[in-house]
């Protein structure tokens, strides 16, 4: 649970510089933290993180939506112990999702459209 606050925290400083977007870093890492526990031990993917990608493919419609959810994520992402980053970086596309940034915590998302 505390990893969760901090990510949250996190999202929100990472958010702020991009006011102009709809999604909230709240809303990235809810969608998100269904996936952590796969993301740092493995095992089966869970239904849930799955359907959190889909949902976060489907709030961040625009560039800066997709801009600030890219931050948080990386963020997020560099925030965490333990993360297996090829393991995160091939989520979207087993849950079939194509995002348009990596997840990853060297991605630069001024270049996400």
């Amino acid at each position: 649970m505390v990893k969760v606050a901090l990510l949250v925290v996190i999202c929100m400083a990472a958010v702020a510089a991009h006011a102009e977007a709809a999604i909230s870093c709240g809303q990235v890492v809810s969608n998100l933290t269904p996936c952590i526990n796969y993301v740092t031990k493995g095992g089966p993917l869970p239904e849930a993180c799955c359907s959190g990608i889909k949902t976060l493919n489907g709030q961040a419609t625009t560039t800066p939506d997709r801009q600030a959810a890219c931050n948080c994520i990386k963020s997020a992402a560099g925030s965490i112990s333990g993360i297996n980053f090829g393991i995160a970086a091939s989520l979207p596309g087993k849950c079939g999702v194509n995002l348009p940034y990596k997840i990853s915590p060297s991605i630069d998302c001024s270049t996400v459209q």
